[in-house]
């Protein structure tokens, strides 16, 4: 397979959601009807190969359908190194093995998971380390679950 656009991604099964950070990879996934993203894990990176193995195994336990990656698209709507970075993980992938995958643009996810954490959540600070990556992911799923559920038919 190769890079889909979101709304050509096979129509069944759930979805997983991926935030790629620096030093985490935050998993969240859909419910097979893909109403609702939930956080599931956080991957803290090593090498390429383990952390692909991991996702490649939460596919295979969820059945998912595909993956969604999020891109950190600059605010003026460019894409920067962690566009391209992103993008390399998703190529890297499809090396690996052949499953639908798209990009979502995540801009702002993490800030608004944090502010959420905060002032929703009055979450502390150590606590929203480990949290923010996941939820993020599920920010990002969620985004993208709501532009499939709300195209025209």
């Amino acid at each position: 397979m190769a890079v889909f656009d979101l709304t050509d991604l096979p129509p069944t099964g759930a979805l997983l959601g991926l935030d790629l950070g620096e030093k985490t990879i935050g998993v969240a996934v859909s419910d097979a009807t893909r109403t609702i993203a939930s956080p599931l894990e956080l991957i803290r990176k090593t090498r390429f190969t383990a952390e692909a193995e991991r996702l490649f195994k939460l596919i295979d336990d969820r059945r998912a359908g595909g993956v969604v990656i999020g891109l950190p698209v600059n605010m003026d709507g460019t894409e920067g190194a962690r566009c391209q970075s992103n993008r390399a993980f998703g190529r890297n992938l499809l090396r690996l093995r052949d499953l639908p995958i798209a990009f979502w643009d995540e801009r702002m996810s993490s800030m608004a998971v944090n502010r959420m954490l905060i002032g929703e959540a009055d979450v502390t600070r150590a606590r929203r380390a480990d949290l923010v990556d996941k939820a993020a992911a599920a920010w990002i799923l969620q985004g993208a679950l709501d532009r499939l559920r709300n195209l025209p038919t």
